[in-house]
């Protein structure tokens, strides 16, 4: 494939990523059924984390269901499993589907709930609800039943906690945890062994979502389902996200609090003020992701050793982050009256 075809824009798209930059995934994300042909036979992988507790995987996507004796609780439905999630549980299970559990109203998350009829009872946040009946949509059947910041769901004995912490990856995004499996469901913040997809997946709150890592490190779990990638996650996959957002974080106030002058801002002329803007940017974004993956990290080793998407990813988390830190916190300091100080205030 050719550049121009890759990129029509020319200078005004993105370049081409060449994998040859970029190192393998490490062995850790890389579990034993993305190589034993069943993803190719079925399309899915079914595995029980505790007693009836099941999670899901295209090694995309994750999912999770619950057999209570009453039937089963589904968590979420991505439209990229689809109704492979359904094989999943008829695998294990002849029981109904009596209950879903919404994470988020995002439609690559829940984008099929549609497939498990008109008689389950779906909850979910009321955001999410009010989100959904906002902008409508057939394959994400409005939830039936709504809490503000905490619930339990009781089906057969089998309970979840279901809780609002606030607004972190979206409005209305939930944890739910169930104490008896030990296993917590968070989506859209950790990516088990891997950076998360870009621009911190896409959150709308980055300050939320930083903060959402030590929320889930205020459960006891064994098991996290996140909603990406390869496999669940552990506590220890948490606590080495949370030390990567960090670092990504306390660089971005570094080099922020460090950017002195306006050499860029001559250079672009004030004909063409906003490519001083995406060069200032960049340069600030670029030097945070030089910090971040050539430190040594807790454990002695890189990012790129320790997460998986590394290398790709964590240019546009450090975009984000330290735009949320302009955003979001104190600029320390501002323009007095006058003549402009020879520092950039961002």
């Amino acid at each position: 494939m050719s550049d121009n075809t890759f990129n029509p824009a020319g200078a005004w798209g993105f370049p081409k990523a060449d994998p040859a930059d970029h190192p393998e995934e490490p062995a850790h994300v890389r579990p034993e059924y993305l190589f034993n042909g069943e993803l190719e036979k079925k399309g899915y992988h079914v595995e029980e984390l505790a007693n009836g507790f099941h999670w899901v995987t295209n090694s995309f996507y994750d999912a999770a269901f619950i057999e209570t004796g009453e039937g089963v609780i589904a968590i979420d439905a991505p439209p990229n499993l689809g109704e492979n999630m359904l094989a999943a549980i008829e695998e294990v299970t002849d029981a109904p589907v009596t209950h879903v559990v919404y994470s988020h109203w995002h439609s690559d998350h829940i984008g099929a709930a549609s497939m498990f009829g008109n008689d389950v009872k779906i909850i979910s946040h009321d955001i999410t609800r009010d989100l959904l009946a906002r902008w409508p949509d057939p394959l994400r059947p409005l939830p039936t039943e709504t809490f503000s910041d905490e619930a339990v769901l009781d089906v057969g004995g089998v309970k979840l906690e279901l809780s609002y912490k606030g607004e972190n990856h979206c409005p209305g995004n939930i944890f739910i945890n169930s104490p008896q499996h030990r296993v917590l469901t968070a989506i859209d913040i950790v990516s088990p062994g891997w950076s998360v997809f870009f621009h911190c997946d896409a959150s709308e709150n980055m300050t939320g979502w930083i903060d959402a890592h030590d929320q889930i490190l205020e459960y006891d779990f064994d098991a996290l389902i996140s909603g990406h990638v390869t496999r669940y996650g552990t506590r220890d996959d948490v606590v080495a996200a949370r030390e990567y957002v960090h670092n990504i974080l306390d660089h971005s106030w570094d080099v922020l609090r460090e950017t002195r002058g306006n050499e860029l801002m001559v250079e672009a002329g004030p004909e063409r003020r906003w490519t001083w803007a995406e060069n200032e940017f960049n340069r600030l974004a670029n030097e945070v992701t030089h910090r971040t993956l050539t430190q040594t990290t807790s454990n002695g080793q890189k990012w790129t050793e320790r997460l998986a998407g590394a290398s790709n990813m964590t240019k546009y988390h450090a975009w984000s982050i330290m735009e949320s830190v302009r955003l979001h916190r104190t600029h320390d300091d501002y323009q007095r009256r006058g003549p402009a100080i020879n520092k950039y205030i961002w």
